[in-house]
């Protein structure tokens, strides 16, 4: 492994370790500031952390265009908020992201 994906997996890393479940209601406020970006279960939250703490602007244009990244979500919201859910979090400012847990 070279350097540079050495530094990629190191800060992949940190990115798991500050991912955490949380319940919606802890989240409600954030989103009512306009600050959650619900994350496609298709898509892998610590790589679209990474690649927004990299500012890789063209993919997350593109994830946002195809519907994989919303920052508009209401009617997941409201389900969230009425079933009390927990959802994986991760914060990479000024955005925290969130991602319904797969059930097995």
């Amino acid at each position: 492994m070279d350097q540079l994906e050495q530094l990629i997996q190191e800060e992949k890393a940190k990115i798991v370790a500050e991912t955490a479940m949380i319940h919606w209601k802890e989240l409600e406020k954030f989103y009512a500031q306009g600050l959650l970006i619900l994350v496609s279960d298709t898509l892998d939250l610590v790589e679209v952390a990474y690649a927004i703490s990299q500012d890789e602007a063209d993919q997350v244009t593109q994830w946002m265009d195809s519907g994989l990244l919303l920052r508009d979500f209401n009617q997941q919201a409201i389900e969230w908020e009425k079933e009390n859910c927990e959802v994986w979090s991760v914060v990479i400012r000024p955005w925290v992201l969130v991602q319904e847990i797969k059930l097995k």
